[in-house]
């Protein structure tokens, strides 16, 4: 028996950091004692009490108040306890956004009874902050800015669209495989070569012209971007909306190979795989609703309200975004199915020709000592060989979660200068970690190498740089 309890003892279980709550106040909405509940706009999970709610959002603005007699222009960003933590952001002038994420745990038995250890050290604040940025960004990209909720119709307008948007956005914050990639908030660019560029800007200009309201185009191939009309920050979050929710939902069906059939067009029989991501389902249907999301951007001046419309044929897409004030009909869907369809399905797989030529060109790959992840931040080009591919509920990392920390602390380190640097860190048994910032780029390796010595894993980092990235990296 006590060999038995003896051995229950050695099992340890590690429980992921998950979220506790998550919750959006204005201070100036209940400045009155006794009011203090008018302040809450929105909080997670709904089910608390309201005493709880307002004592915790109370806390939170001490917090802030407190730590801005330090450092008036930038207040706290997290706080950090034994069992959780608060990061705090202020999207705009009084409006407070908090997340309290619990940290990691290890449970182990002691005389048969759980015991709790709580691991403060885990969790990266910068790459939570993120995360909760990036939860404002997505939520604006729908709904637009606070601001215009409460001049549309104040308070109560405010609070059913974030409602309506957090109760499901926070469904999919998967906390435990969030790292450096959420920093980044990158894009992935589609390699291609100029004829096939020229090809795809070809098209975009017919299509612009023969679909004459359409105000900006984006395309995509393989869910990496090859060229966008939208500014750099509407396009990051578009990029993010289209590759880790509304593509993954769609790629079900055509897995199962309940794929559109080929729909035999009249002029010479064109045949397409077209379809639309968003928008009608069946074009033969009179009745079919030609509804599109509405997305909002350039936000900070112009403040455009724009349809999104996503169409797809084989691996490619496009989204065409259309002045909001134009309702799409019927009659526009099947002009864009029939002009858009055969044109984006022979690009489709002009584009899939030529990637396979370039790739047997390049010769077959054997598996390298190394993975990176390589981030500009200048056109936000990101590109990783760590992690497979994006799924809405996982971004899959295929190293140590020990690994990936110790690049989000690498990162934090790059973050506090300005000049160029290089940092190389040993880590496990046989993995060395390293890190280069130059200019406005930033390369992180990972290498697995047996009985390397520092110069050796400095000569495998210059051997990658000039192979992958064209010797932009070299400092000396």
């Amino acid at each position: 028996l006590r060999m038995a309890a003896a051995g229950s003892a050695g099992q340890e279980k590690q429980l992921a950091p998950t979220l506790l709550s998550f919750f959006i106040y204005n201070p100036k909405l209940g400045p009155k004692e006794g009011e203090e509940e008018k302040k809450i706009l929105f909080y997670h999970p709904n089910e608390v009490e309201k005493n709880e709610k307002i004592r915790n959002v109370g806390l939170c603005e001490a917090i802030v108040q407190f730590t801005r007699t330090f450092s008036p222009t930038k207040p706290a960003k997290s706080l950090h306890t034994q069992k959780n933590r608060q990061f705090f952001h202020e999207p705009e002038e009084n409006f407070w956004m908090v997340m309290v994420v619990r940290n990691p745990i290890i449970e182990k038995h002691k005389d048969g009874k759980p015991v709790y250890e709580y691991q403060e050290e885990e969790l990266l604040d910068k790459v939570y902050s993120s995360v909760l940025q990036q939860c404002y960004s997505m939520y604006k990209l729908f709904n637009g800015t606070f601001l215009k909720a409460m001049e549309d119709g104040g308070v109560k307008v405010l609070k059913e669209r974030l409602e309506k948007f957090f109760h499901r956005y926070l469904q999919t914050l998967h906390l435990q495989s969030c790292d450096l990639l959420d920093v980044f908030c990158g894009i992935s660019f589609f390699p291609l070569d100029k004829m096939t560029y020229l090809k795809i800007q070809s098209f975009i200009n017919r299509m612009e012209e023969s679909l004459n309201i359409v105000k900006y185009t984006a395309f995509l191939y393989n869910d990496q971007l090859i060229w966008s009309g939208l500014e750099q920050d509407d396009m990051r979050i578009l990029y993010k909306y289209l590759t880790t929710s509304l593509f993954p939902r769609h790629m079900e069906p055509e897995l199962a190979g309940r794929d559109s059939p080929i729909r035999a067009e009249m002029p010479g029989n064109l045949q397409h795989y077209g379809r639309f991501l968003t928008g009608p389902l069946n074009l033969n249907d009179p009745e079919t609703k030609c509804r599109f999301p509405k997305i909002f951007v350039n936000t900070d001046d112009t403040y455009e309200e724009l349809h999104l419309i996503v169409y797809k044929a084989m691996s490619a897409a496009v989204c065409f975004m259309i002045d909001a004030s134009i309702p799409p009909t019927l009659e526009f869907c099947r002009k864009l199915d029939s002009i858009v369809g055969p044109q984006l399905t022979v690009l489709a797989s002009d584009i899939c020709e030529q990637y396979n030529i370039n790739k047997r060109i390049s010769g077959a790959e054997k598996e390298p000592q190394f993975k990176f992840i390589y981030f500009n931040h200048m056109n936000l080009a990101e590109k990783s060989t760590i992690h497979m591919r994006k799924t809405p509920s996982v971004s899959l990392a295929s190293v140590h979660p020990d690994l990936m920390k110790i690049l989000g602390d690498i990162n934090s380190d790059f973050s506090r200068v300005d000049e160029d640097e290089e940092i190389i860190v040993k880590a496990m048994s046989d993995y060395w970690v390293v890190g280069k910032k130059s200019d406005q780029r930033e390369l992180y390796v990972i290498l697995n190498q047996k009985n390397v010595n520092l110069i050796e894993v400095n000569e495998e980092v210059k051997k990658l740089c000039a192979t992958q990235f064209n010797n932009i990296f070299f400092l000396d």
